[in-house]
């Protein structure tokens, strides 16, 4: 078994896997805008709304806080389809994700409204609402933009913000109308001058309260597009904290009143030491966190095998060196053994193909077929014996005169005695022999000068030397 490896030691506990996948949500998607209808819709005791939006091919959970409910003047039920503004969040104790709704819209509550949202959800793929591209606020501007209406109360309220909180600023006003025919224009047009001629360090954009349609200069997309384009940072500040426009949703920041605007823009000296002391103490908290989680880990490390036994480490591995070790030498002994057979065949091939080798191996294959021949000339005799033995029978049970039989019998006689060998030498022939293996010279290509043979003749043998080979001439 392999010893476990130091990811393996250490896994993930589910809480720490779900805060992953809970900032990596929320953080790609801080808010959406979903059209969907809604089911399982339940009021609690709470004030909180809880309901599923759904799709014909989906459905997802949804939960629309009593703060956000409140501002509802028709409760939604089963069956309605809406148009929300929701961010996406996890809920760690069920491990599912679920909307957090923010805003609740009826489909087909105006043609007004709908091009609101179709505006909304344009801008939002152009990524103008995105969170990345929003320009930090300066901390202490001395040059203060206003692009408002001169008469309205708005100004006044940022005045007088100002003056109670902070001294010295230097505070320009753009006048435009901010409701009515032409008022997108002039403040498109107002913001497009302060960037061009580079007038202040921080702009206020904004209205008091009204009705949609008061409010909807901030919602046309000229005025969106001047603001997105704007190199000054921008706070929107439009009508009330419950009212939201597309103007709040291109801005840097978005204040929910004019008073609020202003105060963002000159917080004091002692909220950001505060700000930083909060900071501070959290950094601490953090970290006293992280480094107690870091102990109880170490501890837990501590307590593993690995470290409570560290052979435990080597053993495997000893083990598997074991089982290599034996496996390398079975595979050795085999590789030599098939190596020895190879080898002993070599040998054996090597002395068939010695001279004595085959030698013996030809002499025995002549003994052989000396054996057969003679065998062979053995019955070849007997069957011409017992083919004369019929003539001589047929021959006797003949009417020829005995005295015919008699002569035939005495040419035979003759006719095997000329044939007989002995008797061929007393007519003065001779038979040459080698002398070393005893076989019959019948030519002189098988003679060499000096050479010992032996001469049989009738009465014995004789033993020469020969002296000179003369061949035959034909």
């Amino acid at each position: 078994m392999e010893p476990m490896t130091s990811q393996s030691s250490n896994p993930l506990t589910v809480t720490q896997l779900t805060h992953a996948i809970k900032l990596c949500l929320e953080s790609t998607f801080p808010f959406i805008y979903l059209q969907g209808e809604i089911s399982n819709f339940k009021l609690q005791s709470s004030g909180h709304l809880y309901f599923s939006l759904k799709d014909a091919q989906s459905q997802i959970s949804a939960v629309m806080f009593k703060g956000e409910a409140a501002y509802l003047k028709i409760l939604p039920k089963g069956g309605d389809h809406v148009i929300v503004k929701a961010e996406i969040n996890v809920y760690p104790p069920k491990g599912n994700y679920q909307l957090i709704i923010r805003e609740l819209s009826y489909v087909g509550i105006g043609q007004l409204l709908q091009q609101l949202e179709f505006l909304k959800i344009k801008l939002h793929q152009l990524g103008w609402f995105k969170t990345s591209r929003k320009k930090p606020l300066p901390k202490f501007p001395q040059r203060i933009g206003v692009v408002t209406s001169p008469t309205g109360a708005v100004i006044q309220d940022i005045l007088n913000v100002l003056s109670r909180r902070f001294s010295g600023f230097h505070l320009i006003l753009n006048p435009v109308k901010v409701q009515g025919e032409g008022a997108a224009q002039e403040i498109a047009q107002a913001i497009q001058q302060f960037n061009r001629y580079q007038l202040v360090d921080v702009m206020i954009v904004g209205r008091g309260g009204g009705s949609l349609e008061d409010l909807w200069p901030f919602n046309e997309e000229i005025v969106a597009e001047a603001i997105f384009h704007s190199q000054i940072p921008i706070i929107s500040a439009v009508g009330h904290e419950t009212d939201h426009c597309i103007a709040d949703y291109v801005a840097d920041v978005r204040a929910p009143t004019p008073s609020a605007a202003a105060e963002i823009v000159v917080a004091e000296k002692s909220q950001q030491l505060d700000l930083l002391s909060t900071i501070q103490k959290r950094m601490q908290q953090t970290i006293r966190q992280l480094i107690q989680q870091d102990r109880y880990r170490l501890e837990g490390i501590k307590r593993q095998p690995l470290w409570t036994r560290p052979p435990i480490l080597l053993e495997g591995r000893m083990q598997q060196l074991d089982d290599i070790k034996s496996d390398l030498q079975t595979e050795i002994k085999q590789i030599i053994l098939k190596k020895r057979h190879a080898l002993n065949a070599c040998r054996l091939q090597a002395a068939a193909l010695k001279p004595d080798s085959q030698i013996f191996y030809f002499k025995q294959r002549l003994l052989g077929l000396e054996r057969a021949l003679q065998q062979h000339f053995d019955y070849y005799l007997s069957q011409q014996k017992q083919k004369v033995s019929v003539q001589l029978n047929r021959l006797e049970r003949c009417v020829l005169p005995q005295q015919l039989i008699r002569q035939r019998l005495a040419c035979i006689q003759e006719l095997l005695k000329a044939l007989d060998p002995k008797n061929v030498l007393k007519k003065g022939y001779s038979i040459l022999f080698a002398e070393k293996d005893s076989s019959v010279v019948n030519s002189i290509q098988k003679l060499e000068k000096g050479q010992q043979a032996q001469l049989l003749m009738s009465d014995g043998k004789a033993l020469i030397t020969i002296d000179n080979l003369i061949p035959r001439e034909y």
